[in-house]
């Protein structure tokens, strides 16, 4: 039987009467998260086990691991609950069922997919869960004794991407995690008018307590929540203003790449380059949509 270890690294917070957060190491920072636990009066569910739950052997009996979306840090401790059921949205259930399928939504290919893949593999624990099943927006997972799951749908981030209303208060937010750094939208799944739209719809969500999978953990009151959740989305907004001014004259994708308008320059990553492509990919799109940029004949791109 799994139990939370005495030694966590950061203390377990207690948010309501039914709802604990396990901290990830260093405050939740890739590649670790912070996981909640929901015990009802029927089962117990963990949201997103990271890394640092494996590490530490576990959380509690589980009986059904939910996972907010496809993506290695939140499915790290798929493999540690064998006998308890796994759900994710419907979307993304083939990163769950396989590491062929959590590559397919990164979209990676050739040397840089099978780097990522053994990386997956070493780092993230990554265990097939081809038993998994899927949910859609709205879907309530009921624990017993009042104690509730409601899925939102929030999609950009990958087309899954879910937030979850807890009973007594609690909204977690998974990778709408309202850090400095933004939001992310680099895989071939990702979305930027998804993503936009997901935080217009997430400003409706009145919670005492938010949580993040990363960073900034616990947030409590809406108050707090709205100026962090404007910040973020910011983010966007300085982006494609500082990939149109590089278009001031004619640039290729792979001149943006080079550019790094989402990771620092110093950021060695497996698909960091990866990431700007489709990325600035998005935000091109969106500026010949709005009459900003036009194609050159020889497939650059320039300010309009």
């Amino acid at each position: 039987m799994a139990v939370v270890a005495a030694a966590w690294p950061v203390d377990v917070q207690q948010l309501t009467a039914a709802v604990r957060v396990l901290p990830g190491a260093d405050v939740g920072r890739y590649p670790s998260g912070n996981s909640v636990l929901v015990t009802g009066a029927a089962e117990t569910v963990i949201i997103d086990p990271s890394v640092t739950v494996v590490e530490h052997g576990g959380a509690l009996p589980i009986d059904a691991v939910v996972n907010s979306h496809g993506h290695e840090d939140h499915v790290a401790g798929n493999g540690l609950y064998p006998n308890a059921r796994v759900h994710i949205h419907h979307d993304d259930l083939l990163a769950a069922h396989s590491l062929d399928g959590l590559l397919d939504i990164y979209g990676l290919e050739g040397d840089t997919r099978a780097a990522f893949g053994a990386e997956l593999v070493e780092h993230f624990h990554y265990t097939p869960r081809p038993d998994a099943t899927g949910f859609g927006d709205g879907h309530v997972f009921d624990l017993g004794g009042g104690t509730r799951l409601e899925a939102v749908h929030l999609p950009g981030h990958t087309r899954g991407h879910s937030g979850f209303r807890i009973t007594g208060g609690v909204f977690f937010l998974s990778d709408i995690d309202l850090t400095g750094f933004g939001p992310y939208y680099g895989d071939v799944w990702s979305d930027l008018e998804d993503f936009e739209a997901s935080l217009v719809q997430v400003r409706e969500e009145d919670a005492d307590f938010y949580v993040t999978f990363h960073h900034k953990g616990i947030i409590e009151g809406r108050n707090d929540f709205l100026a962090l959740l404007d910040a973020f989305h910011a983010v966007i907004g300085r982006r494609h203003d500082a990939m149109l001014e590089f278009l001031a004259e004619p640039r290729s994708v792979a001149d943006m790449v080079a550019r790094r308008f989402i990771y620092r320059p110093h950021v060695q990553h497996t698909f960091a380059d990866s990431v700007e492509k489709r990325s600035a990919e998005l935000h091109l799109q969106r500026m010949l949509t709005r009459g900003e940029a036009e194609a050159t004949d020889d497939g650059r791109f320039v300010r309009s």
